[in-house]
């Protein structure tokens, strides 16, 4: 028998948080969370008032991380999360970007 792990699909998605997302450590929070699964990407604030991340992993644990963006830190108030695959190729590593 195969190692299911050898064999996982990687997946990215881009996602947009919206809500009361930005001042309440949304993106320190977002690197903590994608870091602790093992996700390369990043994070930033959109001058709209969304945050905007890009994530890419295992399906697994991208699905998981898209979970917890409806969650965010205790002083976020998450109104809607925005899911859409892509194909942007990601260093390794997760990283908090600048504000666009």
């Amino acid at each position: 028998m195969s190692d299911p792990s050898s064999t996982a699909h990687i997946k990215t998605v881009r996602v947009v948080i919206k809500g009361r997302v930005q001042g309440v450590t949304y993106r320190g929070w977002t690197v903590d969370n994608a870091t602790d699964l093992g996700l390369s990407g990043w994070v930033r604030n959109r001058k709209d008032g969304t945050v905007e991340a890009m994530f890419s992993g295992s399906s697994e644990k991208v699905l998981e991380m898209e979970r917890r963006c409806w969650v965010g830190p205790p002083a976020a108030k998450v109104t809607g999360v925005d899911i859409n695959a892509c194909d942007e190729d990601l260093a390794p590593g997760f990283e908090c970007r600048l504000t666009v």
